[in-house]
């Protein structure tokens, strides 16, 4: 946002104020000034001139010779200008004076060039005639001005006045940072209004007169309004003028626009921009003659419709994208761009002007979504307040008035719902002081607060604030506005009374690093990888049709199908990993990852996923199922899961080989799976070793997991040890022989510990043989052979009952 000083000081009479002092006290307020420029820097001595004569320069055929009336003199100046004729008035520097830049338009000079009299090929040359980019500006703001030569002045200039306050540039342009939240101070009317609160002067709004009170026809006579779509548009406000006559814009709003770096065109799009800037308003003129039927619809596009905006160029839309529409066609896209369609052409008679308010993300989505950001939609997509969409139409009408643009017809056609009615919130000087460290009256409070248009109630002790102060919502909006005019830097340094807590890492954090621990020190990488993924996925992963996982979230804009969806496993993350290592011959990698998967309740989602973190962990090369195995139960002993595992080897996982995986269990809940990887998965990603895979659910750990530990002593009494060698059944699982231990084995089995398993010639086909190390011990005695050898019958006994005998 860019505004100029005097136009700032034309709304704030008195102010008188250097161009830092400006940028310091403004920025002190809140409204951030990140730099100024003066637009007459390096410019000195510069008067206006009219050619007298022009005479061929005796030795050089580039070269005239002129003489120029410069108000107090005639002065000789050579020059290899050509656009100019005697009777022109032209900006001339005099000797000893300054220009900003040089006649190509490249980068200023940072002091400027200085101008000396001399010959120029043996004539007599007292100055310069300049041209605009030797002023320091450009065609983009001076339009008139030729591509190569002189800039000519308006014939009314008198000699010798001074040329750059003729031109508007003795005024300075300050830059604003403006947060996302003062829509207001997008306008130069709001940062006016805020000069004045900061600097103490009364604010100057301008005053509108009614327009079109003498005409015959009303507005009403010549336009129906309809908004199809309240949700995107909620107040469309037009107005009809009629005989328009397209002229030059009056220099005093020419200077205006160039100040905020605008090109002046004409006085009808002078109109439009100007009022955009003074209102923060945008407006959009139509050609009432392209208007068919006489009615204006906003409503959605159509998926698949194109429309040609005014700069030729064809968009393609979808019904997210709001259009302004006549009985027939689509004639603009709302908030954006009008169409070419209903342009203005030099010939137009009847104008129809719009000023309205449309929703900002949807602006924002739709000027994005069909490539195309304008000023004016740079504005609506910060949201806008409706109250001033008529404000602004009303003072565009004036303008035009006073321009003799035309006529402007009696009333408005204005469409709208329930308009925003201003803000009530309680004062409440006590908590305020006691918020900001404070000690200011409630007297000095209403000052600030009268300074910035907000009116207090007595009665009810609120504050009622204006709609265009859409920041202001709670009691901290209105703490800031004490805070930001009393100053900043008088808010005295206090400490905080609240007690300073120390930060610590949540119990799921601690889980989750035990498992981070848990995998480095047993010689696992981390990997990180996308959650993101492929529907190709489930193929590779030979999941059938109808697998839970294949229910995935779709990304509504995705990268490509590669990134598509959610994941719903993070095996294929981890699995890529390993076939890259072993596709580049690094031997024995061991990964693990903690990273979401994300599983929907049910699709199209109508609440958010599930989002579970999974402690992945996968390997080739050195190791096997049990090394797996191994780091799993690590892990759920260091987490504090005091249950032994138990593990069901029929998981049915397609991904994983038959006979080699099972879901793991506690207290017979699963909480992941491990097994070895699938040879034709293996193939499909590449990996040419034997891979195992082990995952676990770590919201079901978390929920198990507990860090609590009770303290025993060292053992007073001896412990007894005794080992039991077994032929059993191949189809009984470990886990079924130690849920017999744990059970008969009471309180005096201390531990058992597996340590020997095998099938081979010397065991009976159909059987395996299983050796177990046993511990008994009494806490409170030394136990007798006899109390041993009852228990070890207990345990015997039920293994019977499994078909297990003693091997002899």
């Amino acid at each position: 946002m860019n505004t100029s000083l005097n136009w700032i000081k034309a709304l704030v009479p008195g102010l008188e104020c250097s161009d830092r002092e400006y940028m310091d006290r403004m920025t002190m307020t809140g409204t951030k000034v990140e730099g100024f420029s003066r637009l007459d820097k390096n410019l000195s001595k510069i008067v206006v001139g009219e050619i007298l004569s022009i005479d061929r320069h005796p030795d050089a055929n580039k070269l005239v010779v002129c003489q120029v009336n410069v108000g107090d003199k005639t002065v000789q100046i050579v020059t290899g200008a050509d656009n100019m004729k005697a009777g022109d008035k032209v900006p001339v520097v005099l000797d000893g004076g300054k220009v900003a830049g040089g006649h190509d338009g490249g980068p200023l000079p940072e002091d400027g060039i200085e101008i000396k009299a001399g010959a120029l090929r043996g004539v007599q040359s007292d100055g310069m005639m300049c041209s605009i980019e030797e002023l320091g500006s450009s065609r983009e703001v001076f339009p008139d001005a030729p591509e190569s030569g002189l800039y000519i002045l308006p014939s009314s200039a008198v000699p010798g006045e001074d040329a750059v306050e003729l031109l508007g540039l003795h005024d300075t342009v300050f830059e604003y940072e403006i947060t996302s939240n003062r829509v207001d101070c997008y306008s130069v009317l709001g940062i006016a209004r805020e000069a004045a609160a900061s600097f103490g002067h009364k604010f100057s709004q301008p005053v509108i007169r009614e327009t079109g009170a003498e005409a015959s026809e009303s507005a009403a006579d010549c336009i129906e309004i309809e908004i199809q779509d309240p949700d995107l548009c909620s107040r469309y406000v037009g107005r009809v003028v009629r005989n328009i006559k397209i002229e030059e814009s009056p220099d005093w709003m020419k200077k205006r626009l160039r100040s905020s770096g605008i090109r002046p065109i004409n006085n009808l799009v002078d109109i439009t921009n100007y009022v955009m800037l003074e209102y923060g308003q945008p407006m959009h003129a139509y050609d009432l003659s392209a208007i068919a039927g006489n009615k204006i619809i906003v409503r959605r596009a159509k998926n698949g419709d194109f429309f040609t905006t005014l700069d030729g160029e064809e968009r393609a839309l979808d019904d997210n994208v709001l259009m302004i529409c006549d009985g027939e066609k689509e004639v603009g896209i709302a908030g954006v761009m009008g169409g070419e369609n209903s342009k203005i052409r030099d010939d137009v008679t009847d104008v129809l002007f719009e000023a309205a308010t449309f929703n900002g993300p949807n602006i924002r989505k739709s000027a994005k979504r069909i490539g195309l950001r304008t000023d004016a939609s740079g504005i609506f997509e910060k949201g806008l307040d409706p109250n001033n969409a008529l404000l602004a139409m009303n003072r565009a009408c004036e303008l035009v008035e006073d321009l003799h643009c035309g006529t402007v017809l009696k009333g408005a056609v204005d469409v709208h719902g329930d308009l925003p009615e201003p803000r009530r919130i309680a004062l409440e000087p006590d908590r305020i002081n006691e918020f900001l460290g404070t000690d200011i009256s409630k007297e000095e409070m209403l000052t600030y607060f009268d300074r910035i248009e907000v009116e207090f109630d007595e009665k009810s002790g609120d504050l009622i604030c204006p709609t265009f102060r859409q920041d202001l919502v709670g009691f901290a909006d209105i703490a800031e506005e004490v805070a930001r005019f009393y100053g900043y830097d008088k808010i005295p340094t206090t400490l905080p009374r609240s007690g300073a807590t120390g930060g610590k890492l949540s119990f799921k954090m601690l889980v989750e690093g035990i498992a981070r621990d848990v995998a480095e020190f047993t010689g696992f990488s981390q990997a990180m990888t996308y959650s993101f993924e492929s529907p190709k996925v489930f193929d590779k992963l030979l999941l059938p049709e109808d697998a839970r996982e294949r229910m995935a979230i779709q990304i509504s804009n995705p990268l490509g199908e590669d990134f598509s969806i959610m994941r719903t496993t993070p095996l294929n993350g981890m699995l890529t990993s390993l076939g890259i290592n072993y596709n580049r011959r690094n031997k024995n990698v061991k990964l693990y990852e903690l990273g979401h998967i994300y599983l929907p309740e049910a699709l199209p989602l109508t609440e958010l996923p599930d989002e579970r973190m999974q402690f992945t962990l996968g390997f080739y090369g050195e190791g096997d199922f049990f090394t797996m195995k191994g780091v799993i139960e690590e892990f759920l002993g260091r987490a504090g899961i005091k249950v032994r595992p138990q593990y069901d080897p029929e998981s049915g996982r397609p991904y994983l080989h038959p006979g080699r995986q099972a879901d793991i269990l506690i207290e017979g809940q699963k909480v992941g799976y491990l097994g070895e990887l699938h040879p034709l998965v293996c193939k499909n990603y590449e990996i040419g070793a034997r891979t195992y895979i082990g995952v676990l659910d770590m919201p079901a750990i978390v929920d198990r997991s507990t860090f609590d530990r009770k303290f025993e002593g060292i053992a007073r009494f001896p412990a007894v040890t005794r080992d039991i060698s077994m032929v059993v059944p191949s189809q009984i699982m470990v886990g079924e022989i130690e849920a017999i231990l744990k059970q008969r084995g009471g309180k005096l089995l201390e531990s058992y510990d597996l340590f020997d398993v095998y099938e081979g010639d010397q065991i009976q086909k159909g059987f395996k043989s299983v050796a177990y190390n046993l511990t008994f011990r009494n806490k409170e005695k030394t136990l007798s052979d006899e109390e041993v050898n009852s228990t070890m019958k207990k345990i015997l006994n039920g293994l019977n009952g499994l078909g297990i005998e003693l091997r002899s």
